[in-house]
């Protein structure tokens, strides 16, 4: 081992790697370490260090020094002293090289070996190793599209599985992120029309061991190491390239008008439990980095990962903050989906809505102003926070998903939650000021079924992930019409496609934010798998090659995205009213039934009820545009049927003066528009959706509803 260099005190701020033009300052929090080695590696391919650096400074219990003469790419680690004292929580280890929390860059990813889990092995020839860099990357001009929250249309993808198989993606690209702003993707992604690409984990992930074992990996990426590295397996150019890959694909896709959002994991790390590997946290300071239970050799687990992160610490919340603000500021990210977020937002025990995660997000000036979605929810006590966020917040509505699958699946007594949850959920959110927009609907996610298999089977079917088929919910609300998995039966064939546009129709056309699933728009299955966290394989992946059928159902899903888009009666930016807003006697919704008429106190309790109509009027939009002039727009009806049989549905009464156009029909999705007069009856078919549009009879008469 090579002498080490001479080192100066430096400064404790920032924290991580700074690169100056005089050399580089390395700056470390732990709290209860003794002594902390910087540990410098010639190539990320090196078996050990070519020398240690005590650093010789700690301030306010960060330890720093700053090396002079080292250069951009400099390889490196740390070894920290301190006690090896589990039963006070206490777990360093000078014979582990530990990543730096603040890297920027993965020179090495971790290299799973036996000495990894061998307390007594010396970890540098496996370790996870960073990179010394800097962010100087060409911006051009980059914009962020900035769409507002009622224009947008999330759609949920993982960055490899999108384009892994995608024909007019460069094959040496695919799967990566100079894959997913392709022209090919990006021409998808336009085509289909959402605003905004919710990428699944990006930041640099472990594999974990049993996995490995099993010929598997965690494709999903929710097992983080590093808050502040793009993970370097999804980059085309290499390790070397991955934030500079990465830059580029958010601005290639701001350029096509794209939001691009980041699920992020802070609540738990890739170390796991009491038994995990120590990789970069437990080492530096266990005790202060994890939420420690009364025995303090073990972890409070509120994300079922073996641990949770003590974001009650000042110094942790900092690390998350500063990650936050790098990936917005460096990367130019638009905005955030917190995965468990329950479990960020709680003090001691208790989930905190008004505690300190939430305050220092609230008063930042770069992440207030992004979009953040939390799941609302962890493994914890009274972890379930739907509708309980703060303002700011919009969140994944797990209650969205659930009414409206039990819908479509023919549970009785579910019309009066599923008007609640077409209307925007204003029962979940109108309480503390909030909107539409804090909705977050979605039928489908990464986690479950996905469309197609939502209605092809009764039973998730996991038996690839090697766990017996213990792994995955057992709670899916799915209908497989009648056949479990794929029939060549025509009739239940073509009910599952009729069910697929029910729940698309559904979801776009419901006040709030909709979520799309990648490869949903066009039938994608992964063979009744509900929890494909460890298939990086076909299937996971998306396929290109579409059926005739599965390019109707994306023609179809196309048609209701241009449909929300341009009629913003379907996406208002406050709750309705239940009252006139304009003019006397006219309510701007109403909630019908089958004969015409508004629904009753009755109706909306019967259990037998599965049948409802929705009007909208055009002409009560409480909006105005930028411009400060009034939004109108034109009048719909959305007719709703779960019922196995034919509903003679009237359109109205004479005192409308309308006639109606079906401008959709999900039994007969390739249909023209039909005309309908007033007084007449619909024939609603059978588990069927049917938009109608409003057209004056005569022309020269308003439209008015009573």
């Amino acid at each position: 081992m090579n002498p080490p260099p001479a080192i100066w005190p430096g400064r404790p701020t920032p924290l991580g790697a700074t690169l100056t033009t005089q050399g580089v300052n390395f700056a470390l929090f732990s709290e209860h370490a003794t002594g902390v080695d910087l540990c410098l590696f010639d190539t990320p391919d090196a078996l050990t260090e070519t020398c240690r650096i005590p650093l010789p400074e700690v301030t306010d219990q960060v330890w720093h020094g700053f090396v002079p003469g080292l250069p951009l790419g400099q390889v490196y680690g740390y070894r920290v002293h301190g006690p090896y004292d589990p039963a006070a929580g206490h777990r360093f280890n000078p014979r582990k090289v530990v990543l730096d929390p603040y890297a920027q860059v993965i020179a090495r990813p971790l290299r799973w070996h036996a000495a990894v889990n061998d307390r007594d092995a010396d970890t540098a020839s496996c370790a996870a190793l960073a990179r010394v860099t800097r962010m100087d990357f060409d911006w051009q001009d980059d914009r962020p599209p900035c769409t507002p929250w009622h224009q947008t249309i999330v759609y949920e993808v993982h960055v490899k599985g999108f384009t892994q198989q995608h024909p007019g993606v460069p094959e040496e690209i695919r799967g990566t992120y100079a894959g997913l702003a392709s022209p090919a993707s990006i021409a998808h992604l336009r085509l289909l029309g959402v605003t905004a690409v919710e990428l699944m984990p990006v930041h640099y992930h472990v594999d974990e061991h049993f996995l490995l074992e099993r010929g598997l990996v965690n494709y999903w990426g929710y097992n983080t190491l590093g808050f502040f590295a793009p993970d370097p397996r999804y980059a085309a150019s290499g390790a070397e390239g991955a934030v500079s890959e990465f830059q580029a694909m958010v601005r290639d896709l701001h350029a096509a008008g794209l939001e691009v959002i980041l699920d992020v994991v802070y609540n738990h790390t890739a170390e796991g439990g009491h038994l995990g590997p120590t990789l970069s946290f437990r080492g530096i300071d266990n005790a202060a980095y994890y939420r420690l239970a009364d025995d303090r050799s073990r972890y409070v687990d509120y994300t079922g990962c073996g641990n949770s992160l003590n974001v009650a610490h000042p110094r942790v919340l900092q690390l998350i903050m500063d990650s936050l603000r790098h990936w917005v500021l460096e990367m130019h990210v638009d905005g955030f989906r917190f995965d468990l977020a329950s479990a960020l937002a709680r003090d001691v025990v208790e989930v905190d809505r008004l505690g300190a995660f939430f305050d220092i997000i609230h008063q930042d000036p770069v992440l207030s102003r992004v979009k953040l979605i939390a799941e609302p929810w962890d493994l914890g006590p009274n972890g379930y926070q739907v509708g309980h966020f703060p303002v700011l917040w919009t969140e994944w509505n797990g209650k969205y998903r659930d009414c409206v699958r039990r819908f479509w699946k023919g549970h009785g007594g579910s019309v009066g939650e599923l008007a609640s949850r077409l209307a925007g959920s204003s029962d979940l959110y109108a309480h503390n000021g909030r909107r539409p927009n804090a909705s977050l609907n979605f039928i489908t996610a990464h986690d479950g079924f996905t469309l197609r298999d939502l209605v092809s089977y009764n039973e998730k079917h996991n038996e690839a992930n090697g766990e017996m088929n213990r792994d995955g919910s057992q709670d899916n609300e799915s209908w497989n019409c009648g056949i479990e998995g794929p029939t060549n039966n025509l009739e239940v064939n073509a009910l599952r496609a009729r069910q697929q546009r029910n729940f698309l129709a559904t979801l776009l056309l419901s006040q709030g934010v909709p979520m799309l699933q990648a490869g949903d728009e066009f039938g994608r299955t992964q063979q009744g798998n509900n929890n494909a966290y460890c298939q990086d394989s076909p299937l996971a992946w998306l396929h290109w090659d579409l059926t005739r059928e599965q390019q109707d159902l994306l023609d179809f899903t196309c048609s209701l995205t241009r449909l929300r888009q341009n009629h913003p009666v379907f996406r208002r930016r406050r709750f309705f009213q239940g009252r006139p807003i304009y003019g006397a006697g006219v309510k701007d919704l109403h909630w019908i039934k089958s004969d015409g008429t508004e629904m009753s106190d009755l109706d909306w309790q019967a259990s037998h009820v599965a049948c409802l109509g929705m009007v909208l009027p055009g002409n009560q939009i409480d909006e105005t545009n930028d411009q400060g002039d009034r939004i109108r727009d034109e009048s719909f009806a959305v007719l709703f049927n779960a019922h196995h049989e034919t509903v003679p549905f009237r359109l109205g009464t004479q005192k409308y003066h309308l006639r109606w156009i079906c401008e959709l029909d999900t039994a007969l999705p390739l249909s023209a528009p039909r005309r309908f007069d007033p007084m007449s009856v619909f024939p609603l078919q059978p588990r069927s959706l049917v938009i109608l549009r409003a057209e004056p009879l005569p022309p020269t008469e308003v439209v008015a509803f009573s």
